[in-house]
């Protein structure tokens, strides 16, 4: 008996729409991809349609589901998966199909190839994906930089100031969705935040404000970035306080913008020590 790898409750009425992608796990430092399409699905009022099968893609060792129980009684179970939401958006713009889901660990080339069968029919030609990786950067810098399956999409890539991604190494599920999408006439591309390696308990808002402008643009579609700008003025003085009272931060902050003025605090393949001091913004909500 074939087993459903989508299960699919309906069929969403929409104009070839656009998928986008985010992903709980590896690539997902400071939650900004899942953040993001958290963001998306409600100010869209997206709705779900469908969910993937959790027994194809997942170990349930490694990524075990969720059980609440409550006086002896099961109250709710969640396994590891994903699902599907659609979008109608405004005249002349992109309808949207967003996916939040985890990461899956099994059957990658399975998966890739049932997220494109979904879309080529739902009439989709382009999807994105989103991800997030720590870096030696400033809390301050918005870097996100991307990689696209033509030469026409890296051009618009490089006109929304996207840094060109260049690197070798360990690689998440993102690769192979941009592996397998151009041989069947996909556009596919990936936008990538770099998030301060020393910034812990929060989400970066700043970098969302701008991933959400970045994305919008390219997707034909309109997100108002307004409620990230306000909250990384909060979270931008939380940080700054926390620096100004610890001197181990303030020289460690120091030496990152020596860094960036030598031009080598861009590079994905910056080393992280394991001793580096981290801000995490839980300890000036305890202090306050």
């Amino acid at each position: 008996m074939d087993v459903p790898a989508i299960y699919i409750d309906q069929i969403p009425a929409l104009k070839k729409p656009l998928f986008i992608v985010g992903f709980e796990g590896w690539g997902n430092a400071l939650n900004i991809a899942t953040d993001m399409v958290d963001f998306i699905i409600r100010e869209l009022r997206a709705e779900p349609f469908a969910r993937m099968n959790p027994d194809l893609f997942f170990r349930y060792d490694q990524s075990r589901p969720i059980a609440k129980i409550e006086d002896g009684t099961l109250s709710s179970f969640k396994a590891p998966g994903g699902t599907f939401y659609a979008a109608l958006t405004g005249k002349g713009e992109s309808d949207l199909v967003i996916l939040k889901a985890d990461e899956p660990a099994l059957r990658w080339y399975q998966f890739a190839d049932e997220l494109l069968g979904l879309c080529r029919k739902l009439g989709g030609h382009t999807l994105i994906t989103l991800g997030s990786m720590y870096d030696r950067v400033l809390h301050t810098d918005r870097v996100v930089s991307g990689m696209a399956s033509n030469e026409k999409i890296l051009s618009r890539l490089k006109r929304a100031d996207v840094s060109l991604i260049s690197y070798h190494g360990p690689s998440a599920i993102h690769s192979i969705i941009q592996s397998e999408g151009p041989g069947r006439g996909f556009d596919c591309l990936s936008l990538w935040c770099h998030c301060p390696y020393y910034l812990q308990g929060t989400s970066h808002f700043g970098l969302l404000a701008v991933l959400s402008e970045k994305l919008s643009s390219l997707g034909n579609f309109k997100l108002d970035s307004a409620e990230f700008e306000t909250r990384w003025e909060v979270l931008n003085r939380q940080i700054q306080e926390l620096i100004d009272n610890k001197p181990d931060l303030r020289d460690m902050i120091s030496e990152l913008r020596k860094e960036k003025v030598r031009g080598s605090v861009a590079s994905m393949k910056a080393v992280i020590k394991k001793d580096e001091k981290i801000i995490n913004i839980k300890d000036f909500l305890d202090h306050r």
